[in-house]
């Protein structure tokens, strides 16, 4: 049985999706630089006290993969943001650091749940019948949760960048479920199969903010690999944008996030890639 992860691209989600990024460009532009003379600076600055920072964000993320499911390999299965997004029944992201001095430590959690159907109407030729009208229809289910731990070190601050080095962990757990209908000559026959992975793997990387031309905007990036641990040969996540720091404790960024994952001969995700815009706010106290 072969999976099928499709779906038709809504012209209406597309609308939403440019209404929602052209709305954030207006709210950037639209804000004064005035700021930057008064010394409003959205690089962080590090003292012998605790400062945390919660930043909850939508990634838009499409999908391409190749899955292994019941001993074989699937047709690559791509969904694009606009596909993903339409697809999305429930789900939450969110990231948090907590820092003291030159140390700190961040958390960052992704968790979604992609649901798409589809029906086919098909005529079978039987002896007895003769053309018989089948009805399938098809549900496939995909949950994930990929959560990131690390803890982090400052190895360059000044006027004009922040950076942080970090050592930590990636842990991802998907399970994808299929269910299949059957319906001719008034009955109806139902198959459901479903296959679950969870992983954890050891990475390393850089995270900061480089502030463009001593004002209030600044370019986010992230990087990380690693790989190793469980099913995993090697995974790498990349993030780069532009922000803005509207006050001391809120700014705004838009940026371009990365992550993919290969997994040895029996996981359910092979050489996957999830890419997409992510916009997110940033709350610091």
């Amino acid at each position: 049985m072969k999976l099928f992860l499709s779906s038709t691209i809504s012209p209406f989600m597309n609308k939403k999706i440019l209404a929602t990024l052209i709305a954030t460009s207006s709210v950037f532009m639209s804000v004064s630089v005035s700021h930057a003379g008064e010394g409003l600076s959205p690089l962080p600055k590090i003292s012998d006290e605790w400062r945390f920072e919660v930043t909850p964000y939508l990634w838009g993320a499409g999908i391409s993969s190749t899955l292994f499911y019941n001993d074989r390999y699937l047709n690559t299965a791509k969904l694009s943001t606009s596909n993903v997004l339409g697809d999305l029944k429930s789900g939450g992201m969110i990231s948090a650091e907590a820092h003291y001095g030159n140390w700190g430590m961040l958390g960052d959690i992704v968790s979604a749940t992609l649901q798409t159907t589809s029906n086919i109407n098909v005529t079978e030729q039987t002896r007895v019948a003769g053309a018989v009208p089948v009805h399938a229809a098809n549900k496939v289910t995909m949950q994930q949760n990929i959560i990131t731990g690390a803890a982090t070190y400052t190895v360059l601050n000044n006027q004009n960048i922040y950076l942080d080095g970090l050592v930590g962990v990636r842990g991802i757990m998907a399970t994808a479920t299929v269910s299949l209908d059957l319906s001719a000559f008034g009955q109806s026959r139902s198959a459901v199969d479903s296959k679950s992975v969870s992983t954890a793997d050891p990475i390393v990387g850089f995270k900061g903010r480089y502030r463009i031309a001593d004002s209030t905007w600044y370019i986010p990036f992230y990087a990380d690999i690693g790989g190793g641990g469980g099913t995993t040969n090697m995974t790498w996540q990349g993030i780069l944008g532009v922000g803005k720091t509207f006050e001391k404790w809120v700014d705004v960024s838009l940026a371009y996030r990365t992550m993919y994952y290969d997994m040895k001969g029996d996981g359910l995700l092979q050489k996957t890639t999830f890419k997409g815009p992510q916009l997110a706010a940033t709350f610091k106290f």
